[in-house]
C-alpha cells in the first residue's frame, strides 16, 4: 500500500477528508522542505498546543496536549510543506489570536475554553465558506485552518494516546469479521 492510500483510508476511518494540499504535501515528504524557524519558538509551540486541544480537548479520554500534537503539526509543516504552506499557517495563528483579541479583548491564550470554542467554531464557518466560494481559483492557498484541523486529527488518531485510548485498538488483530455488532457509543476501531 501506498503512503497516499494509507493516509486516504486513515481520513476516512477518521469520517474526514484530507484536502489535496496536505495529502500533495504528505506523500512528498522528504525532510528537505525548508525549515522555519518561527514554527519551533516556544510562544508558537503553546499556541498550537493550545488551539489542537481545543480541537481535540481532554475528556476520558487524553487530549491533543497529551498526544503531543503541537510537536506533530511543527514536524509535518517543517519536514513535508513548503514554506508558502509554513507561512499561511503562521499568518493563520495571527489572525486566531487577533480574532481572539477583537471579540473577547484577550489573546487566545488568556481566554476560556468555552471561548476558545466559540472561536475557533466560527473560525471553521470562515473555513467552510472560504472552500465553497464561487470565485475559487485553482492555485488558491488552502485556508489556514484546514492545515490546523487536518494535522490535529491526523497527528491524534496516529498517536499511542489517539490510537489506544480514543479508539479500539487490537494490537495483534486476529482473523477477519466482516459483520460485527455495534453498539452506539461504541469507539471507531484503530487500523
Amino acid at each position: 500500500m501506498h503512503r497516499r492510500d494509507a493516509i486516504r483510508n486513515v481520513a476516512i476511518l477518521l469520517g474526514t477528508a484530507i484536502s489535496a494540499s496536505t495529502l500533495s504535501a504528505l506523500e512528498s515528504c522528504t525532510g528537505s522542505a525548508p525549515k522555519n524557524y518561527d514554527l519551533q519558538k516556544p510562544e508558537t509551540k503553546a499556541f498550537l498546543a493550545e488551539v489542537a486541544e481545543t480541537i481535540i480537548p481532554r475528556t476520558s479520554t487524553p487530549g491533543a496536549k497529551d498526544a503531543k500534537v503541537e510537536e506533530f503539526i511543527i514536524t509535518m509543516m517543517n519536514d513535508c510543506y513548503k514554506k508558502e504552506d509554513q507561512q499561511v499557517l503562521l499568518d493563520g495563528l495571527s489572525k486566531i489570536d487577533a480574532a481572539s483579541n477583537k471579540e473577547f479583548k484577550k489573546g487566545f491564550i488568556d481566554i476560556t475554553p468555552e471561548q476558545r470554542t466559540k472561536l475557533l467554531t466560527t473560525i471553521e464557518e470562515e473555513r467552510v465558506n472560504y472552500n465553497k466560494r464561487k470565485d475559487k481559483k485553482e492555485g488558491d492557498p488552502t485556508h489556514y485552518f484546514q492545515y490546523l484541523k487536518e494535522l490535529t486529527l491526523l497527528g491524534y488518531f496516529t498517536s499511542e494516546p489517539g490510537a489506544t485510548k480514543a479508539l479500539r485498538y487490537v494490537p495483534v488483530p486476529t482473523k477477519f469479521e466482516g459483520c460485527i455488532p455495534y453498539t452506539k457509543g461504541d469507539k471507531a476501531w484503530a487500523v
